[in-house]
């Protein structure tokens, strides 16, 4: 460990000594001796508490308790219909996370922080929304003040997109790559970007917000966020249910009209391979600008990847350079509708178990 740190040992074992004492780190047997005095073994100890996270989507909410690896113990869903404000959700929200941190027999003393993943931009720094049109209503309205009922432990909001970036390139599809392309395709559009290795955030955290780029199939078409000719408005979960209610269906999200897929509906199917064209003529430009190695399919949508994939192909590779797509890869998401509260556990978890957060917590001895 001193020669991973270039701490000396005495420093090394003092760090152990007070990261033991807050049970973050196990003590174990001795290393064998390869002469002179024997290394101890330590580990990190997962189990030593928990983070609370709620993955926010249009139509429905994802809860988990992760342990401090990140790894699930216990998860639920509330389901909604669309239109619900902060004051309808929030407090459902609190509550079924009490309910895990139960279920998976920690206490409140030990929550070390909780996750928000919204769609649209946020203002990580005030904890809310900062502009969603997938969250009408939300924009500007704490979440923190919320959470305080549970716990006062850090609370870390982000992008949607983003974290699911994170899951799948740390530890999903797009893993052992330094440039992948997250695309979620849900109520709403969005992608997360890793680029040279580092989550790209942007000057005002709005990368990747590719669902309001203009597109000539939607001229004309009112979009959700006030304005007309948005892509969400031809290929956005929302505007499927719109197309296919106007039909006649009985649809209330993009998992209904999956659902009506896989059943063999025409439309459904039309529609969501049309969702794909859209999608890959838009998305055509951000790979010829930062040729990604893999470009992952996440969100509602992925139940139907086949079908939206075989649309997206056809225009991504009709309209992208021939050398950005030459060894471009894409696959479907590699944990399905887990990657937000996974990705939302690994965010928190840098924030409160980074580097920094450590030092605060240790005080070597002297």
């Amino acid at each position: 460990m001193g020669r991973l740190t270039g701490l000396s040992r005495t420093a090394v074992s003092a760090r152990v000594r007070e990261l033991t004492a807050l049970g973050l780190v196990n003590e174990g047997d001795q290393a064998p001796s390869t002469g002179g005095r024997p290394a101890g073994l330590v580990s990190f100890n997962a189990s030593a508490g928990v983070v609370l996270t709620a993955a926010l989507g249009g139509s429905r909410v994802r809860l988990a308790a992760c342990d401090l690896a990140g790894e699930p113990l216990a998860s639920a869903d509330i389901d909604r219909e669309p239109g619900f404000g902060p004051d309808d959700l929030m407090p459902d929200v609190v509550t079924c996370l009490g309910q895990l941190l139960a279920k998976s027999g920690y206490s409140p003393a030990r929550i070390f922080g909780v996750g928000l993943s919204l769609p649209g931009t946020v203002d990580p720094q005030r904890g809310c929304s900062a502009d969603s049109p997938v969250l009408s209503g939300w924009d500007g309205v704490p979440l923190v003040p919320y959470l305080r009922a549970l716990t006062d432990a850090p609370v870390v909001v982000d992008n949607d997109a983003n974290v699911i970036a994170l899951a799948e390139w740390r530890s999903g599809a797009g893993r052992g790559s330094d440039d992948v392309l997250v695309v979620k395709a849900s109520t709403g559009l969005g992608a997360g970007i890793i680029a040279g290795g580092a989550l790209q955030r942007g000057a005002t955290r709005a990368a990747g917000e590719f669902g309001h780029n203009k597109t000539t199939a939607a001229a004309g078409k009112a979009c959700r966020c006030g304005d007309v000719g948005c892509l969400e408005a031809v290929a956005g979960g929302w505007a499927l249910v719109r197309m296919l209610a106007e039909n006649g269906q009985a649809v209330r999200n993009l998992r209904d009209v999956v659902e009506l897929a896989h059943g063999g509906d025409a439309l459904a199917r039309r529609l969501i391979r049309d969702a794909g064209r859209h999608v890959g003529e838009v998305l055509a430009a951000a790979v010829n600008m930062l040729n990604p190695a893999t470009l992952i399919v996440a969100g509602d949508v992925a139940g139907a990847y086949d079908i939206f994939v075989a649309g997206l192909r056809e225009t991504l590779y009709g309209n992208a350079t021939a050398l950005a797509t030459r060894s471009l890869q894409i696959a479907p998401s590699a944990f399905g509708d887990r990657g937000g509260v996974l990705g939302t556990a690994m965010t928190v978890l840098d924030q409160v178990l980074g580097p920094r957060a450590v030092d605060a917590m240790v005080t070597p001895s002297r």
